[in-house]
């Protein structure tokens, strides 16, 4: 029978009793039939053998003689079915039921291997993320940083997850028209990669043939050339727009927004907003918002009366330090079970108190987790 294990060494996982110890189940996303129902394990278990073997496994059943052998010829029908899917499927990969990834630096006595960067790409269940609101803009960061750095630390699986998922992001936003600035800013990171990748470095650091990633770079290039043409439709409005909120209320959602650029967008859609988004309150909230007080006394701007400009000092400020990053929702590591997870999936901890051990992860601390 199954046992559900809450060994820290290998925390959910399910396991079998065979003749020679306990063996450990792998579920795939396309292997999700019915345990019970042994005629269609049957039945998918001989799909893909030839018809000889077929009939030789029957007759074995049916003498009830040399069942150990039948049992072995249906599991390896069932792996080169797996392995036929995985060739064949090349916009898709295996999709995890488990949507959390136990993150492993080095070998220990009880756990051999360590967990890589691609791994944990192809067992997060990235695209689905990308539907939520609340993670997208945490995705998409994090794939600008590896595009950035880590690139061709990906093996060629996870190269290949990584720009599918890329492909999906690129849909979205020209079919949603959500926040394409941050996108742009991530392909023109990723081309640039590549070009210095194919051009400059070489052949040698990348993993596949050079053609692929000739043809991934002209993708890109298309991509960036949709988005630039990207035409954001007038929003019809017959009720209560935004211009007929009070200034106060106005002034107040602007003072919410964390992003300069979106202040300077919003700005520029009428005569009021434009006087509201210059205001040095509102400005000086946003430096105080993603600075610190010592940043702010080595790089004082001061305008003819001896005032702080404090939208000059922003963009001063931006240029030398790192502004805070603000996400809807991010990927949380459990320091009990140094397991990484998404935080409405949850994961299987066996601490006494689950919350006090999470950890939000940004999406560089994401990228520090797989450096070795």
């Amino acid at each position: 029978m199954p046992f559900l294990g809450k060994d820290w060494r290998s925390p959910g996982w399910v396991w079998t009793k065979t003749e020679h110890g306990w063996k450990r189940n792998i579920f795939y996303g396309h292997e999700l039939e019915d345990n019970n129902n042994t005629e269609i394990d049957l039945k998918a278990s001989v799909r893909g053998v030839p018809m000889v073997c077929m009939f030789h496994i029957l007759s074995l059943c049916s003498d009830n003689k040399e069942n150990l052998f039948v049992g072995d010829v249906c599991e390896l029908a069932t792996t080169k079915r797996k392995k036929d899917f995985y060739n064949n499927n090349t916009k898709s990969q295996f999709v995890f039921r488990d949507k959390w990834i136990y993150v492993q630096k080095g070998s220990t006595k009880e756990r051999h291997g360590y967990c890589t960067l691609g791994e944990a790409l192809n067992r997060l269940d990235f695209s689905s993320a990308i539907q939520d609101l609340r993670r997208f803009n945490y995705v998409a960061k994090l794939f600008q940083l590896i595009a950035r750095s880590q690139l061709t630390s990906l093996s060629g699986a996870a190269q290949k997850n990584y720009f599918n998922i890329l492909e999906k992001i690129v849909r979205k936003v020209l079919e949603d028209q959500y926040n394409p600035r941050l996108v742009k800013e991530l392909l023109n990171d990723l081309s640039s990669t590549l070009q210095s990748l194919t051009i400059h470095v070489g052949r040698c650091v990348l993993v596949g043939n050079i053609n692929i990633w000739l043809c991934r770079l002209e993708t890109i290039l298309k991509w960036q050339q949709q988005l630039n043409n990207l035409q954001i439709p007038k929003q019809v409005c017959n009720g209560m727009s935004f211009n007929d909120l009070p200034l106060y209320m106005q002034n107040k959602i602007l003072c919410k927004l964390s992003d300069a650029y979106d202040i300077i967008n919003l700005g520029q859609t009428s005569p009021t907003l434009q006087y509201l988004s210059e205001n040095r309150t509102l400005w000086k909230k946003l430096c105080h918002f993603h600075f610190s007080d010592k940043q702010f006394c080595r790089n004082l701007v001061l305008t003819n009366s001896d005032n702080v400009d404090w939208k000059l000092m922003y963009f001063t400020l931006q240029k030398h330090y790192p502004m805070r990053e603000q996400y809807g929702d991010t990927l949380h590591f459990c320091k009990h079970c140094s397991i990484l997870f998404w935080k409405d999936c949850g994961h299987p901890c066996s601490a006494n108190d689950p919350d006090s051990c999470l950890m939000p992860i940004s999406p560089q601390h994401f990228i520090d987790l797989f450096k070795f």
